[in-house]
Order: structure tokens, then sequence, then C-alpha cells
């Protein structure tokens, strides 16, 4: 198993997790970030096993892999828990926790709070942050790899000149 693979089903496990635990209310509030800085996290995890010297282009694509791997198995799992949730509480239970004033603004711009928070309108826009999700974890696997590449550039396997 290639090593952006393992650090991408690590950071999908812990971004699960963090999926799970942010269920809770109020939790989710923080959660979030924790798992930008997980892909992070993620990127440098490949490049540390990267077995020969550690340089940027490398590094850069093995924490992307790796982030997105994390990033797709997490926002998979974030658009079915979203889309579960909107079912089960249905749209009234979602329209019921939003501020009178931020529906009617909603209203005012042509956007129907009705559909956004209906079943189908989540999955549509839940694939749409999904997707944008993805890219962002690939992006922070991307840096970590780079930056963890550049602090520890790893030993060369030539003999000295």
């Amino acid at each position: 198993m290639s090593n952006w693979l393992k650090a991408g089903l690590i950071g999908a496990g812990v971004i699960v997790g963090l999926q799970i635990v942010g269920l809770i209310p109020c939790v989710g509030c923080f959660t979030w970030i924790l798992g930008y800085v997980t892909y992070g996290c993620v990127g440098a995890l490949a490049v540390y096993w990267m077995p020969s010297v550690r340089t940027a282009g490398p590094a850069a694509g093995q924490g992307a892999l790796a982030g997105l791997i994390a990033g797709a198995i997490g926002g998979a799992l974030g658009l079915v828990i979203s889309v579960l949730s909107t079912a089960l509480l249905g749209t009234a239970g979602f329209l019921s926790q939003i501020p009178p004033d931020a529906l009617r603004g909603m209203e005012d711009a042509g956007v129907d709070p009705g559909f956004i928070f209906a079943p189908l309108g989540m999955a549509f826009f839940g694939s749409i942050c999904c997707t944008v999700g993805v890219a962002i974890a690939a992006g922070l696997g991307a840096l970590g790899g780079i930056i963890f590449a550049a602090m520890k550039p790893g030993e060369s396997t030539e003999a000295p000149v």
C-alpha cells in the first residue's frame, strides 16, 4: 500500500471521528477547524513516510493525494449525515432553527429556504460543498507536505563526492 494511501485512510478515520463528534450540538462549531488541521497533518504524514530525500514537488503530490483521500471520505460521510438529518428532522425542523430575519432575507433574495433545507436541496448543495471541501483538503494536504519536507528534508542515499 502506498504511503499517501495509508496516510489518507488514517486521516479519513480522524475526519470520520470528527464528523461524528460534530453531531453534538455546539461542538460542530469547533470540529471543523480540527478537520482543516487534520488535512495538513495527513499531508505531512504522507511525506514523513517517503523513503527518499523529501523535496517540495513530490512532497506536495504525496500530501495532496493523502488530503484528497481523507477529504473525499470525510466529505461523503458529511453529505450522507446532512441528507439523513434533513430527512429525519424534516424541512420544518431545520427552518424552525433559523432566525426569521434570515429566512426573510433569503426570500427577499429570491431563494426558497424550503428547497435548500429539503433532503433533495441538501443533497444538491451538499455535493457542491463536498467538491469544494475535497479541493481544500487536497490543497491543505499539499501545503502540509511541503512544510514538512522543508523542515525535515531527510537523508541522502547517495555517497558523498
